[in-house]
């Protein structure tokens, strides 16, 4: 499916020019010529991309870009003969991707358009709850550990915990941060809870590898050691 672009620009000429280039890149293209029709526009098709021009009637670039802000992360990147430090400031500050100034190279252009898109894929994208070291499989997603090559029977907070150690490998954590990030702050239970589920760990990950361990840090807490 191609992806929706809604170019917001009162200049004729440059909206065509636009619209030419971007469906030769793929995308399904439509054109405000005010700020006013951009946000109806906007609704209307819910695009994946805006450019936007700032210099506009009815509602400039600017308002145009806090109403899409107010309930929407889509990618937005300013258009405009305004190059002053201060103008790309403002605008990236109110929740612009990118401001490119006029006039501009078609190529930087969708080079820029492919960046912002690759960054907004990547941010929505959801992010894999697995961690693999040498036979160790921690897989929060489905709670699965595996242990060179066989699936261990491992309680949640025990996975939660180890994952927790292992995401932040050679970080010493102590028990009371460990009770804050794996229990929540809310836990008013012992902190050799943390002892006990460490000790059940280790009992079925002591010498799988001689490239990682759970250590103790006496005095201070417990880390998931790799070795460099």
């Amino acid at each position: 499916m191609s992806k929706k672009a809604l170019v917001v620009e009162d200049d004729v000429n440059i909206a065509e020019l636009l619209m030419l280039y971007l469906e030769k890149d793929g995308f399904e293209v439509s054109i405000a010529h005010d700020g006013g029709r951009g946000i109806d526009m906007f609704n209307e098709i819910s695009p994946d991309l805006v450019l936007l021009d700032i210099m506009m009637p009815v509602m400039d670039g600017m308002q145009v870009c806090r109403e899409i802000r107010k309930t929407s992360s889509v990618p937005i990147i300013m258009l405009t003969a305004k190059g002053a430090v201060g103008d790309k400031v403002a605008g990236l500050d109110i929740g612009a991707d990118d401001y490119i100034t006029k006039p501009f190279e078609v190529k930087e252009l969708l080079a820029r358009i492919h960046a912002v898109m690759r960054r907004s894929e990547a941010d929505t994208a959801p992010k894999e709850k697995k961690l693999c070291y040498d036979k160790l499989i921690i897989n929060l997603d489905s709670y699965e550990l595996i242990v060179d090559g066989v699936k261990v029977d491992t309680p949640p907070k025990e996975m939660e915990l180890l994952y927790h150690l292992a995401a932040s490998p050679n970080i010493v954590f102590t028990r009371n941060q460990l009770l804050d990030e794996v229990w929540g702050f809310d836990y008013f239970g012992d902190s050799r809870t943390v002892d006990v589920h460490i000790k059940r760990l280790r009992e079925k990950l002591e010498g799988v590898s001689p490239q990682w361990s759970l250590q103790t840090v006496w005095g201070v807490g417990y880390k998931f050691e790799v070795v460099k």
